[in-house]
């Protein structure tokens, strides 16, 4: 069977603990993971700090060529990543691609390092006084990250954080951990010293391990709600910086005057693309009136009925299946709980079955009308295919509903009106905002995070925000007297007046 080891300088301790990983697309164990401890991470630790400064005091141009190298290592390598993703994942190969390359495009933020480190320079700030600030690095930044873009989210991480003069140590989702380990192996084949970007495997032990290590002052992390808080809590007892993004329940308002067949066509990749498991899903549609709900609902069901579900490897489906059976038993129960709380399963995927593999992952697309905000299954992140339909009386109960949720990452609304759009954006208390776009993820220069439940934290990921966490600012006021001196009170704070 194929092992998975971590990817760190030197030779790994003899595993202890392995997990496994299926093939969702068969429901076949198709590789084992090795699980680390900290002892591993103290050796991964200590080589970085090895490394670190000599990379730190390489010159921003210099770094920005081994970005620009990985870049073109990346596009070069994108069909076989995206089959190794697919594999592990599930998700349908086209879609693995845009894993890919949403987590390329913060390597190209990052290859134009050297004008995003500049500092700020003022001149005459005071009599004989310059001021000047300079970004520096931390030292070794930590990545924990989740199973569902096991390329894009690591590449948000290190991406930033190694072009910014820092070492990085990767935690991926041990469900689907090949594909960050090839990306590291490239990473170093780009001209990365060896040691920079290092990739170990773990568990809980593995998390708290770098949670704890005194020589690690940033982590990132990307996952559950619940595991964010506990590491944002947990790290920031430790002195470290850390932004740890949760889950999200994201809502799409249909306005009345809504174009509805391009509603439909959003709401058919944003809900059911990748199986419904990413945190910019769309699992939540709040159609305003009764009117544009009935209408919305008849067009939704053929719609959603038309979708093709397929082995991650069928370049004509839809979407693949789910990442474990325990992930698809848990969405099959949220269906249930749902209908127990008297929700109206209009379309159910529960038991789906696909020929020929029976034994696979595969949940259904589900629709379930006359959801309330009172239900469990509406408060809860589901994370399937699973569209839940909240009707609102008016735009009033629209703007209210994702306010009023406890996550608050992404919301799109879909309307002609421009006021209407302008006032929505202003008011809804949610960190990502699409005008008739579905999945409202930020290009990467700018930044992405959530609010609430969704983000513990006060930096955004990647841009300009992934600058600041990864670097911190030191301030420097300089004066160049003539001469002797000019008099003045060396025991008195200077003033710039």
């Amino acid at each position: 069977m194929r092992q998975v080891d971590h990817f760190i300088v030197g030779d790994s301790p003899a595993a202890t603990r392995k997990h496994s990983i299926w093939n969702p697309s068969t429901g076949e164990v198709q590789a084992e993971v090795a699980l680390g401890h900290a002892a591993l991470l103290d050796k991964a630790v200590a080589t970085a700090k090895k490394v670190q400064p000599e990379w730190a005091a390489t010159n921003p141009q210099k770094r920005a060529r081994v970005m620009f190298k990985f870049k073109e290592l990346i596009e070069a390598n994108m069909q076989s990543l995206a089959e190794l993703l697919s594999s592990e994942h599930g998700k349908v190969i086209d879609d693995a691609k845009g894993d890919v390359q949403r987590g390329l495009e913060v390597i190209e933020y990052a290859c134009g390092i050297p004008q995003v480190l500049k500092g700020e320079y003022t001149q005459g700030a005071g009599p004989g006084i310059d001021v000047y600030s300079m970004r520096q690095p931390l030292g070794i930044g930590a990545g924990i990250t989740p199973f569902n873009f096991p390329a894009m989210i690591p590449m948000w991480m290190f991406g930033m954080a190694c072009a910014a003069g820092n070492a990085f140590i990767l935690k991926p989702s041990e469900r689907d951990p090949s594909v960050p380990v090839r990306l590291a192996e490239l990473f170093i084949e780009a001209g990365a010293p060896e040691g920079l970007l290092q990739v170990v495997h773990g568990d809980k032990e593995m998390v708290d391990a770098i949670i704890d290590h005194p020589d690690i002052p940033a982590i990132s992390f990307v996952g559950s709600s619940d595991i964010a808080q506990y590491i944002y809590s947990r790290g920031t007892a430790n002195a470290k910086r850390v932004q740890a993004f949760g889950g999200a329940k994201n809502h799409g308002i249909v306005m009345p005057d809504a174009d509805l067949d391009q509603v439909v066509n959003d709401l058919a990749g944003a809900a059911f693309g990748s199986a419904g498991e990413r945190c910019m899903a769309l699992p939540v549609v709040v159609p305003v009136g009764e009117d544009t709900a009935e209408k919305l609902k008849e067009k939704l069901i053929p719609a959603i009925n038309a979708l093709r579900i397929g082995v991650s490897t069928d370049p004509d489906a839809h979407y693949g299946p789910v990442v474990t059976p325990e992930h698809k038993a848990r969405i099959e129960q949220w269906i249930t709980t749902a209908e127990e709380e008297g929700g109206e399963i209009v379309i159910d995927g529960r038991g789906y079955t696909l020929q020929g593999h029976e034994n696979g992952f595969f949940v259904g697309p589900t629709l379930i009308d006359r959801v309330t905000p009172q239900m469990k299954s509406y408060q809860e992140e589901i994370f399937g295919p699973v569209l839940q339909m909240v009707r609102a009386k008016d735009f009033e109960e629209a703007v209210r509903l994702p306010s009023d949720h406890q996550y608050g990452n992404g919301v799109a609304i879909f309307t002609r009106n421009g006021h209407a759009a302008r006032e929505f954006a202003s008011r809804v208390q949610v960190g990502m905002v699409g005008v008739n776009v579905p999945i409202p993820v930020p290009v990467s220069y700018h930044s992405f995070g959530g609010w609430k439940r969704s983000g513990f934290g006060d930096i955004d990921q990647y841009g300009t925000e992934g600058l600041a966490f990864w670097t911190k600012l030191k301030k420097i006021t300089q004066r160049w007297p003539d001469g002797g001196g000019d008099g003045s009170n060396a025991f008195v704070i200077p003033t710039m007046g």
